[in-house]
C-alpha cells in the first residue's frame, strides 16, 4: 500500500486534518513525506497505530506533552504511564466530587425545608497526646472541644509550635454563631490563616522543611460535622459497630497505591510511607479535603496522628473503640496500644461521641 493522503489518513485514524497539522507542528505525528511543491502531507499506513493511540489518549483528556512522552515508550511502560495518568484523573474527580457533596450538604443545610427537625445532638469527647517511647519531644497537637476536634502532626525543627499554631487558628471557629451560609468560606479562610501561622513560625528565610504540619479537624455545626483534612493524620467513623476510614492520606506512597504501583501491603512497609504530598508549611501544597458528614446519635469519631495508625492494627483500634464506652478511657487505651507496639512516634488521639443533648 502506498502513502495515504491527509484526508484518507484522517478518516482512518479518527483525527481531523486540522489536528494532524497541529501534531505535525509539535513533532508528535510527523508525516512520512511532504510534497515539496504543494506542501501536501502524506502518511505511511504503518503510522496508523500511533495516530489511533494519540486519538484515544486525547479522548482521555491527556495533555499533548504527556501524549508525546507516552508515544515514545515501549508498550509496558506506556501502559503504566496511562494507568498513572488515569489514577490522577480519578483523584481529581474524587476531589471535585467531595466538593460537590460538601456544597449539596451545605446548601441543603441552609434550606429551611431540608433542615433536620430531630432531637438536638452534641458531642462527648476526649483528647490525648503522648511523646511515645522513642522521640525526645512531642510535635503533635490534639484538641477536643464542644465544637472543634483537631489533630495536627508537626515536622521539622519547629514542628511542635507549627502544629500548635495550626490548631489554635481553628479554635477561632469554636463559636455558637456561625451562620450556615458562611461555613464553607469560614473553613477556607481558617485553613489559609493556619497556613500563614505555620509559615510565620518558620520565618521568611527558613528552609521549607524547618516547620510544617498536617491538619485534620472536624467542626460541629449542631447536626453535621464539617471535615478539613491535609496530610496523613486520619479520621475514622465507628457507626453501627463498623469502622470506616473517612479521610485519604496525602502521601507519596498512597498516591502510588492509587495509581496501582504499590499494593496496600507493600505501602505499609515502604521506607517513604511518611513522605507527604500535602501539608501546611512553606512551599507545600496546603489544599484541604473538605466535606460535610451528617451526624447520627451513637456515632463515634476517632481523629489520630500516624503515630497510632502506622503501628496499631486496624482490628485493635476497632476493638478499643467498640468496647470502651468513655472517650477518656478510649484515648488512653489507644495511646497505650501505640506505646505497647514500641511507641516509635508521637501519638495523638481524639475520640468524640455523638449524643443526645439533655433539654
Amino acid at each position: 500500500m502506498g502513502l495515504l493522503t491527509i484526508g484518507t489518513f484522517a478518516k482512518a485514524s479518527r483525527l481531523s486534518p486540522k489536528a494532524l497539522r497541529l501534531y505535525d507542528e509539535l513533532g508528535l505525528l510527523t508525516p512520512a513525506r511532504v510534497d515539496p511543491v504543494t506542501g501536501y502531507r502524506l502518511y505511511d499506513p504503518e503510522q496508523l497505530d500511533r495516530a489511533r493511540l494519540v486519538a484515544w489518549l486525547r479522548r482521555l483528556g491527556m495533555p499533548l506533552a504527556r501524549i508525546q512522552h507516552v508515544c515514545a515508550l515501549e508498550a509496558g511502560p506506556a501502559a503504566r504511564e496511562v494507568r498513572a495518568f488515569w489514577a490522577q484523573v480519578e483523584a481529581d474527580t474524587a476531589a471535585r466530587r467531595d466538593l460537590a457533596s460538601f456544597l449539596i450538604g451545605h446548601l441543603s443545610w441552609k434550606d429551611p425545608a431540608m433542615s433536620p427537625t430531630t432531637k438536638p445532638l452534641g458531642l462527648r469527647y476526649a483528647a490525648l497526646s503522648d511523646t511515645g517511647l522513642v522521640r525526645e519531644s512531642n510535635q503533635d497537637t490534639a484538641y477536643a472541644g464542644s465544637r472543634l476536634l483537631a489533630v495536627a502532626d508537626g515536622f521539622g525543627s519547629k514542628g511542635a509550635p507549627a502544629s500548635a499554631a495550626a490548631v489554635d487558628t481553628l479554635k477561632r471557629l469554636e463559636t455558637d454563631g456561625i451562620p450556615a451560609g458562611d461555613l464553607l468560606n469560614l473553613l477556607e479562610d481558617a485553613v489559609e490563616q493556619a497556613e500563614l501561622a505555620v509559615n510565620g513560625i518558620a520565618g521568611p528565610a527558613s528552609p521549607p522543611e524547618e516547620a510544617g504540619t498536617t491538619l485534620t479537624a472536624m467542626l460541629w455545626t449542631g447536626s453535621q460535622l464539617a471535615l478539613v483534612h491535609i496530610g496523613d493524620s486520619r479520621i475514622h467513623l465507628l457507626r453501627d459497630g463498623e469502622l470506616f476510614q473517612i479521610t485519604h492520606d496525602h502521601t507519596m506512597v498512597q498516591s502510588m497505591v492509587d495509581e496501582g504501583r504499590l499494593s496496600p501491603e507493600e505501602a505499609a512497609s515502604h521506607p517513604q510511607r511518611s513522605l507527604l504530598i500535602r501539608a501546611l508549611g512553606r512551599g507545600a501544597d496546603g489544599t484541604p479535603d473538605m466535606r460535610l458528614h451528617d451526624a447520627r446519635q451513637g456515632d463515634r469519631y476517632l481523629l489520630c496522628s500516624d503515630g497510632l495508625s502506622t503501628v496499631v492494627p486496624t482490628e485493635e483500634i476497632h476493638r478499643a473503640l467498640r468496647e470502651i464506652d468513655e472517650p477518656e478511657q478510649a484515648v488512653r487505651e489507644l495511646v497505650a496500644l501505640a506505646n505497647g507496639s514500641g511507641g516509635p512516634d508521637n501519638v495523638s488521639c481524639v475520640v468524640a461521641d455523638v449524643v443526645e443533648l439533655r433539654r
